[in-house]
């Protein structure tokens, strides 16, 4: 199993696989380091040099004034007087040697050794630089790594109860790790709240409307009850039974990307079949054909939000088709290389292109003149995206040449464990 550490680690991985490669900051540090390090030793290399070459000048006249009051020194003393023109020339050229000797020299040492000697200490001064770099960015590394985790839960509010809790100095790091830490609560608060108004909203709604159903179902069934109560009865219920769909709709929708707790696998051939079937008088009252495939799908996930999936798209499939005779309702399920799919597509009016991404918002659907049955909430594929978001999974639309919409699901493809040799 792989550890939840190594989670972050593969998913900035992939991220910087997608993204153009780029010096990281610590490199960035790193690169500074080393450049404001040799840039301060190359001028105090030159200073030195400079202030060296300076003293060597000055001494040089020194020696030439030792030597001329050598000379005078002998002829004090009765020697017959040198010839001064040939000494004087003699003197120069040794003391113009001497300095370039000693310059040359100077130069060898300062800066040849000493360049060799900076780019060694450079070089020791980059490393420790990426060292120290890489300490002092440990804390950014921790802040990602968390909120990479929670980016990669399968579900918004999985990973919310995770914090950083940074420890060490009170810097502008820690300031950031905070205020993360608080920005998590506060999400993770507001998806606590939404839980409970899911609760709430499930049996404050529904009982009234349950209680309501009742009560006029007693009002048409007594003995008493006249046509017109019958009629108005009929009414009444079937505007109950749009109001729970819209009701449970709504709540589908807001827990379709909550934790899945036990994700079974599930062959999407066997959820077609089935939904199909249940719909089959729906579609033969609206003198739809329906053209089924159910190929082998094997995925995982919850059954129940699976077959909401299909269920949703053959009933927006039945609803938004032409009422003459002559439409129809095709169903397909398969299997790709890494993925398997649904495809739902059907006859219909003409579907601009611009519209189809309006279609997946909540409560927005093609006008009731279009429709063969005004039943519809204008959730259906508001919800079919939020489960298949839940399952890791997309969904595209496109419209068809000849009017309607095709709707293809992606979910990931579920391969069992190969079984394991037999004890004997």
């Amino acid at each position: 199993m792989t550890s939840t550490s190594a989670r972050p680690r593969r998913t900035r991985a992939r991220l910087s696989r997608l993204r153009p490669r780029r010096l990281t900051l610590r490199a960035r540090l790193t690169l500074v380091y080393g450049i404001l390090f040799l840039a301060a030793g190359i001028v105090l290399l030159g200073t030195t040099y400079a202030l060296f070459n300076q003293q060597l000048t000055s001494g040089g006249s020194g020696l030439s004034t030792h030597s001329e009051g050598e000379g005078e020194g002998e002829g004090s003393n009765g020697a017959p007087p040198p010839d001064h023109s040939s000494v004087g020339s003699a003197r120069s050229s040794f003391e113009d040697k001497e300095r370039q000797r000693l310059n040359d020299a100077a130069t060898t040492t300062l800066l040849t050794q000493g360049g060799m000697a900076l780019g060694v200490v450079g070089a020791a001064a980059g490393g420790l630089g990426w060292l120290i770099a890489g300490r002092v960015l440990a804390p950014l590394h921790r802040v990602t790594d968390t909120a990479a985790r929670i980016a990669a839960a399968p579900t918004a509010d999985r990973s919310l109860h995770e914090r950083i809790a940074l420890t060490g100095p009170d810097d502008e790091v820690k300031d950031l790790a905070d205020t993360f830490d608080t920005m998590i609560e506060r999400l993770d608060r507001s998806f606590d709240d939404q839980r409970r108004f899911v609760a709430n909203a499930s049996h404050e709604l529904r009982t009234p409307l349950t209680l309501g159903r009742a009560l006029v179902e007693m009002a048409m069934h007594r003995k008493t009850a006249s046509d017109d109560i019958k009629q108005v009865g009929e009414q009444l219920l079937d505007i109950n039974a749009r109001h729970e769909r819209l009701i449970s709709g709504l709540l589908l929708l807001a827990g379709a990307e909550s934790h899945i707790p036990e994700p079974t696998p599930v062959d999407l051939a066997e959820v077609v079949t089935h939904v199909v079937a249940r719909s089959a008088e729906e579609t033969r009252q609206a003198g739809i054909a329906v053209h089924t495939e159910p190929g082998t799908a094997p995925t995982i996930g919850d059954p129940l939000l699976l077959e909401s999936i299909v269920k949703n798209l053959v009933d927006n499939g039945v609803r938004h088709n032409i009422a003459d005779a002559g439409g129809w309702l095709r169903v397909i399920s398969r299997s790709r290389a890494d993925h398997v799919e649904i495809e739902v597509s059907n006859t219909g009016p003409d579907v601009p292109a611009y519209e189809i991404p309006s279609l997946f918002q909540p409560f927005r659907r093609l006008g009731t003149e279009r429709l063969v049955t005004a039943k519809g909430s204008g959730l259906g594929l508001s919800i079919v995206r939020a489960i298949a978001r839940a399952h890791r999974g997309s969904v595209t639309a496109h419209p068809n040449k000849t009017g309607g919409l095709t709707v293809i699901v992606t979910l990931p493809r579920h391969s069992p464990p190969a079984a394991g040799p037999r004890g004997v």
